[in-house]
């Protein structure tokens, strides 16, 4: 399967299981999956490991399931952390806008010192949303 189609299959609960099998770093078994994402049976487990592992997604280690192919498309995998990448952005754009308020304010309040700040202010008004939006909606 290739890495688009692997991609439209992570929907719903089957996105959920690839995401927690990302952030546990280890090996994780059907069991252990099913009482942390609180599925109704062991089956409904079973149903999406192997539905990701016929996808290529995962692979079998001793009875238990790890991620054998990042997709990591809209997220940086730090540790065991799934961060958006929007996230450095609206940090770098805040830090801007931060810095122009502070330590580049000028005496006199020219429209070229507005238009930047504004400017500047939309740009991480825009990033943050993105962010959140990105981080709530949990796609990769």
């Amino acid at each position: 399967m290739s890495a688009d189609e692997a991609k439209d299959m992570l929907k719903g609960t089957t996105l959920e299981v690839y995401r927690f099998l990302l952030k546990s770093n280890k090996p994780v078994g059907i069991r252990e999956l099913q009482r942390a994402l609180k599925m109704s049976s062991p089956s409904v487990a079973t149903y999406h490991l192997t539905k990701l592992e016929d996808a290529g997604l995962l692979k079998r280690e001793n009875g238990n399931f790890a991620v054998a192919k990042y997709l990591l498309e809209n997220s940086v995998k730090i540790s065991r952390f799934l961060i958006p990448r929007y996230f450095f952005y609206a940090v770098f754009a805040v830090a801007v806008l931060l810095i122009e308020l502070t330590f580049m304010k000028p005496t006199f309040i020219s429209r070229e010192y507005v238009f930047s700040t504004v400017a500047t202010a939309i740009f991480a008004t825009f990033l943050l949303y993105e962010t959140a939006k990105t981080w709530l909606r949990g796609s990769l």
